[in-house]
């Protein structure tokens, strides 16, 4: 008997610590289904969400200095996000409407110069050049394809109409996310420190890299797309071609785009110069933009941007182009900030087994 009762008080340590690891599992699987729960939930917010942060954190200090002469946080957050509106929202919907109507425009010259033969005439003086293209437009129906790009550039520009208020609520929410970034963020990033297994000092250190790094991807973006746009509409200007300064700015644009570039623009125009016979303007913007537009990306891109977050331009490729494929045009930021954290929290855990090992 006195062994049964001495026993007792040994199991009962057993049976509580179980019983505590058992509901802190149930715990852990509940709180990870509801992370899942609240991921799959937030998906179809995420581009408004991640546009929506990198606006609040480059009209941050333009939101500050408001702040300071309003004292009501409504009041300043929404005249930030007004000022933020007209300066991102409007130039861009103007300049992509245009620009698509052009481009539809562009094209059907093109497909209609292929259809009717009179590009011909041009290259009557040009026997050689003129065989190969004969052999070339009887391969591919060149006219064909014009055609068929003329009428997807005109449907598209149809469908931007259909998909306005689609568009419209995509932009809505992002700057009433921004209106909430901006008035609330501050306590949002203390919720963040009490939640999140970092010490204050490392949380303040990842909210820096992550602010540097959409830094570094809108300034360089930004700055290689308007060395891009300058130099293109430069030479448009320079030939004599119709509207440089708007196809310069829709160069620029498109050299903001991953995997396109300012090269949509001016192979177009280069075919379209050597279909009316001017053969020499067509072989200079050709070599402009082929040798001095395109090495521009490609210097001043590592440098402005791999350089800026810290990373070997490698993984900055494959973390912006890669981004791109998994979350659409969101994944441009979201594809480097995971990249830039990831590499911050190994090294957290890095130090920390190192502090352990000592």
């Amino acid at each position: 008997m006195a062994k049964n009762v001495s026993a007792q008080p040994e199991q009962a340590p057993d049976r509580l610590l179980t019983a505590r690891r058992s509901r802190a599992f149930v715990l852990l699987v509940a709180i990870a289904a509801g992370i899942v729960v609240c991921y799959l939930l937030a998906v179809p917010f995420l581009p408004a969400l991640t546009w929506a942060l990198v606006l609040a954190i480059m009209f941050h200090p333009l939101h500050r200095r408001i702040s300071k002469d309003l004292r009501y946080p409504d009041i300043a957050a929404a005249a930030t996000v007004a000022i933020a509106a007209f300066v991102v929202a409007v130039p861009l919907t103007l300049v992509a409407e245009r620009l698509v109507n052009e481009a539809a425009r562009g094209a059907q010259i093109v497909a209609e110069a292929l259809r009717t033969g009179s590009w011909r005439d041009a290259i009557a003086t040009y026997p050689r050049i003129g065989l190969v293209l004969l052999w070339i437009e009887t391969q591919l129906d060149l006219a064909g394809l014009a055609g068929n790009a003329a009428a997807l550039l005109t449907n598209f520009s149809a469908s931007l109409v259909r998909r306005s208020v689609v568009q419209i609520i995509d932009v809505v929410l992002t700057f009433y996310f921004l209106f909430y970034f901006l008035r609330d963020g501050r306590e949002a990033l203390n919720m963040l420190k009490k939640f999140a297994p970092l010490t204050s000092a490392e949380m303040d250190k990842l909210f820096l890299r992550v602010s540097e790094t959409v830094h570094a991807i809108v300034f360089g973006t930004f700055a290689v797309a308007v060395v891009q746009g300058t130099l293109g509409g430069l030479m448009f200007w320079l030939l004599g071609l119709p509207s440089p300064l708007l196809w310069g700015l829709a160069m620029g644009l498109l050299a903001m785009v991953p995997v396109l570039g300012a090269f949509i623009i001016w192979i177009p125009a280069a075919l379209s110069l050597a279909l009316t016979g001017e053969w020499g303007k067509a072989l200079i913007l050709t070599a402009w933009g082929g040798v001095v537009v395109a090495t521009v990306d490609n210097l001043l891109y590592p440098i402005f941007v791999g350089d800026r977050l810290k990373l070997h331009t490698v993984l900055a490729f494959m973390s912006m182009i890669g981004g791109v494929f998994v979350f659409g045009p969101a994944g441009l930021v979201i594809g480097p900030v995971t990249f830039t954290v990831t590499l911050l929290l190994l090294d957290f855990w890095r130090e920390h087994n190192r502090e352990n090992d000592n």
